[in-house]
């Protein structure tokens, strides 16, 4: 029997992920760093990043309108055909990840879009929310990180902005990031070395 998917926890754990996400707008993860698929997904993101194969990234809405300057990451989608392996069993995991929650959390999650994000020295991204004004089909957003040995004199965390203050997660391979699209303020604070990571949204069926 082929071992279980990276982002897939037990039971146990994803009861208690579910049990978070009631009482809170946000939760963590940490996955097991030493696991050769994380490994891989990382060596693909580099390699598509050396290869130029992603693209500069910009701040956008459901009519179309694009925005620069608020972010400074190139993304590869993970259905690209342009990806491997690695990346498809990503997106397997992340499916298999959103209908976990689905069936615990009752959100309609019918969905999920992910990419592999770049972020080259110095490049952040603007304090924002997930979901546009004129689509809610976004409900929970995820990262994890992709950045093996990460220092945290290197900067570069993902800041939550919570009614309690802000928090700081770094990003550090295995780290996942779960938070409500809707509710939660962030922003990729710029970090002085190259960092690699998954930005993922599980999806409802748009009412708007």
């Amino acid at each position: 029997m082929a071992p279980p998917l990276p982002l897939i926890p037990g039971d146990d754990a994803l009861d208690a992920l579910a049990g978070v996400l009631r009482t809170r707008d946000w939760a963590t993860l940490a996955l097991d760093a030493t696991d050769a698929r994380l490994h891989a997904a990382a060596d693909e993101a580099r390699a598509h990043a050396a290869a130029g194969r992603l693209v500069p990234a910009a701040t956008g809405r459901a009519d179309g309108r694009q925005f620069a300057g608020l972010r400074g990451d190139a993304t590869l989608w993970l259905d690209d055909p342009a990806c491997g392996p690695a990346a498809r069993e990503l997106l397997a995991s992340l499916d298999a990840l959103r209908s976990g929650l689905n069936r615990r959390l009752l959100l309609g999650l019918e969905e999920v879009e992910a990419h592999f994000a770049h972020y080259p020295p110095g490049a952040g991204y603007a304090r924002h929310r997930d979901r546009f004004r004129s689509d809610d089909a976004r409900v929970l957003s995820l990262v994890l990180y992709l950045n093996p040995d990460w220092p945290d004199a290197a900067g570069g965390q993902l800041r939550l902005h919570l009614p309690a203050g802000p928090v700081d997660i770094a990003p550090r391979l295995g780290t996942v990031a779960i938070f409500l699209s809707a509710e939660v303020d962030h922003e990729v604070l710029p970090a002085t070395q190259p960092r690699f990571s998954v930005a993922a949204w599980f999806r409802q069926r748009p009412r708007a």
